[in-house]
């Protein structure tokens, strides 16, 4: 929709229709997104359609011509400058929780410049409950009808994670930008195949990395990578606030099984911590993991994880998760060189050495000497924006090429993690990063051929998803 403004003021109009132009004071619409500013060359009345000629006021490109199609005939009757916006058009597979959490972020006006036209899930009630909440979208009972109807530019997944890659092939070689949820997919040969679709395309590939917006985590890359703590040594993360009940296991057919979801809290829960992992320190090169299966739960997948990593420095980490404590943990610990950084309830404390380990070791003339060393005020500024800002994040880059949060491929990162782990567990040896996609499989395989499909579930969606933003 192109919603057009003269001067600040309510535009001016006849028309011989009793169709309406929405028209707001332009100063509503003031942000560096949402506008392109324009100034108004000639206007004339057409049969039931208003071509307005615009030339663009943009320093790069000013005698750019855009051409306004409006469904009524009207008479503009003064003249001035003009702003115009432009909405994404887009759709949402699969509407569970987090398409639900995303359709109410659309309603609760969230994404300035996305415009939610159609949704698609396989189960009739939650399109009918879709439709409630919006009358006018569209609704489809397959993601490949809603791909190929003509009613989006762009399309979120929200489906289960064996479903991801495939739909977004689909979408890709439709001509569609693509927004994924995590993770990327279930094993990383599937996901390697769907990232070389995208990049044979100009279309904008993401995937939902939110806490990649949260301030402190962004502020503990800036510190870790600044390098002016020297090299990581250790890194240590206890995730273990992902307490689940077993009603939430049996709310879907699909949820903590090999064939349906393809892993436990690794796949399912933790995708953004092992992402934000990577991210923050960087890809390990070995993995051994143990990941014990049903332990809190009665389930098929892990519920309780540790990983030991390895990094090319010699550097070593350690990351433990569960779905089983309450209350549980989140604390990230990074020793580095010349400083130690702690990461917990939202504080980042910072201890300065006042020289590194490494040159202090060997030059110490005591054999119990302390290095010495201060802590740091740490300030962290600006706004944690989560699942929205990831989605106007997407919606600036297909507009105006703005950067995404996560690029879709970077979502191989973490998924490579806890495959290696997986595998780790069940060879019960350590693997080498990258790991063999091959092998990795052959084992996944033979656990979906030997998953058991539940009988009995008890369907639940929770729309709002803002309790599980800080995790």
């Amino acid at each position: 929709m192109i919603k057009i403004y003269i001067n600040n003021k309510f535009l001016q109009y006849a028309c011989n229709t009793k169709n309406k132009i929405s028209i707001f004071p332009y100063r509503k619409y003031i942000f560096k997104h949402e506008i392109l500013w324009i100034r108004s060359k000639c206007a004339f009345i057409a049969p039931n359609i208003l071509l307005i000629l615009l030339f663009l006021l943009n320093e790069k490109n000013p005698c750019g011509i855009i051409t306004a199609t409006l469904n009524s005939a009207c008479l503009i009757k003064s003249k001035g400058d003009l702003i115009m916006s432009r909405k994404i058009t887009f759709g949402i597979i699969g509407v569970g929780n987090m398409g639900s959490s995303h359709m109410r972020s659309f309603m609760e006006g969230k994404l300035p410049e996305l415009e939610l036209t159609a949704v698609a899930d396989i189960n009739p009630e939650r399109l009918e409950w879709a439709k409630e909440q919006l009358p006018n979208i569209s609704v489809f009972n397959t993601a490949s009808e809603l791909i190929h109807s003509g009613k989006c530019e762009a399309i979120v997944i929200a489906t289960p994670h064996y479903d991801h890659p495939p739909i977004a092939i689909e979408a890709l070689k439709a001509g569609l930008h693509v927004m994924t949820e995590k993770p990327a997919g279930v094993y990383t040969k599937q996901v390697r195949e769907m990232i070389e679709v995208a990049s044979q395309t100009d279309r904008t590939f993401a995937i939902m990395f939110n806490q990649r917006t949260n301030v402190v985590y962004r502020k503990l890359r800036e510190l870790v990578q600044s390098g002016e703590y020297g090299e990581i040594r250790r890194v240590n993360w206890i995730i273990t606030d992902w307490f689940r009940t077993q009603a939430y296991y049996d709310s879907g057919g699909w949820r903590a099984t090999w064939a349906g979801e393809g892993g436990g809290v690794l796949i399912n829960q933790c995708p953004h911590n092992l992402d934000l992992w990577q991210w923050i320190c960087g890809m390990p090169n070995k993995i051994w993991a143990t990941c014990h299966q049903g332990k809190w739960h009665n389930i098929e997948v892990e519920d309780d994880v540790t990983i030991y990593a390895e990094y090319p420095n010699g550097a070593t980490g350690v990351f433990i998760a569960t779905t089983g404590d309450c209350p549980g943990t989140n604390r990230l610990e990074i020793t580095m060189d010349k400083a130690k950084i702690v990461c917990e309830n939202n504080e980042i404390k910072l201890y300065v050495l006042d020289e590194s380990i490494s040159k202090f070791t060997y030059e110490a003339k005591l054999g119990f000497a302390k290095l010495k060393g201060q802590y740091v005020d740490v300030e962290i500024t600006g706004e944690s924006t989560h699942h929205p800002g990831v989605l106007n994040a997407f919606a600036a880059n297909i507009l105006r090429g703005e950067p995404l949060y996560a690029h879709g491929s970077e979502g191989i990162n973490s998924l490579m993690i806890s495959n290696a782990a997986y595998l780790s567990s069940w060879l019960g040896r350590p693997v080498e990063l990258p790991l063999d996609e091959d092998l990795f499989y052959e084992e996944l395989k033979k656990r979906i051929e030997s998953s058991n499909a539940k009988k009995e579930v008890k369907a639940q969606v929770q729309e709002d998803m803002s309790s599980t933003y800080g995790s």
